[in-house]
């Protein structure tokens, strides 16, 4: 194992990726080799004077640029170069991981979408309006793509709307670009849960809104907390999940969602309702069905059929219709017209609900095994959410039980990711149920969590 330590001084930004830079910079110029060993997370951290979660995000951050690769068991080595073949479209695929079973990423895939793909693409090649889709489309989208959104908004979750009213994007982390950009300016405050989606977190940093967290509990936003934000602070928009709440899982009562659309009217605060995950319940009916003259949504087709076809929506009120088409044709122009394209056959000949069915059945599935397998007092959510909240027990801090669950093969994703500002984050880590290739995998994932759980002194004998 190498004595590598990182040349940190004048780099700027977040520790952790500052650590990723050094690491790749020391491998551009030679000072690390391919198959060098690199120190464990915690004798990095001890001499660097960071947290072993710093350590854990760094290592993370440049196993995901390709530079380094862990095996259980053995340690973290630097990667040699990959020289990919151009013969190969899809030589940049990762490798998975051998022996690791990643739980950092609710990204679900079925397979039943594979052969549908080929026969859609083989059915668009041979349509005679193929040259349609290599032209640009209107801004706000084809109408026959915005009409089947709206049909598969209305069908799948419950949304009130019509064509006119929804626009295309290039998925949902465009789509709240897109909102965002048409109701707030750089330097306007925006809310969000205290514990959000890092996507909103990302989208704040670049665009330069300036990003509150407000109270949350068991079942969302905290309505007082929401309304003294809005009386100290007149921000422009609250960007909230109410269903299937990232990271917690939680689905927010019908009565908590009336309630929240009666503050965001009374003090002219836009609502940015995220549902990408509202198709997972059938009774929860989204805000925007509440108050539509209050409420931007939007919507992609990632997590219900599929996360490469790019789909997204966003339905406005119909006064800010066209100030969304404006913003859209500021930062694309428009969406490319083949996914979307893909996606409205799947709507109309019923594919689409096909797939978003055995979704649903997949995610139930693997939250039934999570819950017979982890003790049931650590677990918080939904139990049909593609994802769950792990509260960790005493005497466990989220660091150690991250950089712990790691060594035995185990990636998950500490709370503290999801926190806003410098805000004190819990004592717990997300658990992304989807991503597992098998639900075989998963349960091995889970029984080292559940054994971790379980033993924390045997696991905590290795800290010094």
């Amino acid at each position: 194992m190498t004595h590598w330590v990182p040349d940190l001084e004048g780099r700027q930004g977040p520790r952790y990726r500052a650590i990723a830079d050094a690491l790749s910079d020391d491998i551009a110029n030679g000072r690390l080799a391919p198959g060098t060993r690199l120190p464990t997370h915690r004798d990095l951290a001890y001499r660097l004077g960071v947290t072993v979660g710093t350590i854990t995000r760094a290592y993370t951050e440049a196993e995901k640029r390709g530079l380094i690769g862990g095996e259980v068991g053995r340690g973290t080595f630097v990667q040699g170069q990959r020289h990919m073949p151009p013969s190969d479209p899809f030589s940049w695929t990762p490798r998975p991981e051998p022996s690791v079973v990643n739980m950092t990423v609710v990204t679900p895939e079925h397979p039943m979408s594979v052969p549908m793909m080929g026969a859609t693409l083989a059915a668009i090649g041979a349509s005679p309006n193929l040259g349609a889709l290599l032209e640009y489309a209107p801004h706000a989208g084809l109408p026959a793509h915005r009409a089947a959104g709206a049909q598969w908004l209305t069908r799948q979750h419950r949304v009130a709307t019509s064509a006119d009213t929804v626009l295309l994007t290039t998925g949902a982390q465009n789509a709240m670009a897109v909102a965002l950009a048409a109701v707030a300016r750089p330097g306007d405050v925006v809310l969000t849960e205290r514990l959000t989606n890092y996507g909103i977190k990302t989208l704040s940093a670049v665009e330069g809104y300036h990003l509150e967290g407000i109270a949350i509990d068991e079942h969302g936003v905290v309505p007082d907390s929401f309304d003294s934000a809005c009386r100290r602070l007149a921000p422009k928009a609250l960007y909230l999940v109410p269903t299937m709440h990232t990271p917690t899982a939680s689905v927010m009562p019908q009565a908590r969602r009336v309630e929240i659309a009666a503050i965001a009217r009374r003090y002219g605060v836009m609502l940015v309702e995220d549902d990408v995950f509202g198709f997972l319940v059938h009774d929860a009916k989204p805000i925007q069905a509440i108050a539509p003259d209050v409420t931007v949504y939007v919507n992609s087709l990632s997590k219900s059929v599929s996360a490469g076809l790019r789909v997204g929506y966003v339905v406005a009120p119909p006064a800010l219709v066209p100030r969304v088409e404006a913003v859209i044709r500021a930062l694309q122009y428009s969406s490319p017209p083949l996914p979307p394209e893909v996606a409205t056959r799947w709507i109309t000949d019923g594919s689409a609900d096909r797939i978003a069915e055995a979704q649903r059945g997949e995610a139930m599935a693997r939250q039934q095994i999570a819950r017979s397998i982890l003790p049931a007092s650590a677990v918080c959510g939904h139990a049909s959410a593609q994802h769950l909240w792990l509260v960790l027990p005493e005497p466990w801090r989220r660091d150690d039980f991250i950089a712990e669950a790691l060594r035995r093969g185990v990636k998950v994703t500490g709370g503290d990711v999801f926190a806003v500002g410098r805000a004190s984050a819990p004592h717990a880590v997300r658990l992304g149920l989807c991503h597992p290739h098998s639900r075989d995998e998963l349960a091995r994932g889970l029984r080292t969590l559940a054994d971790l759980l379980e033993n924390p002194q045997t696991a905590m004998l290795s800290i010094v």
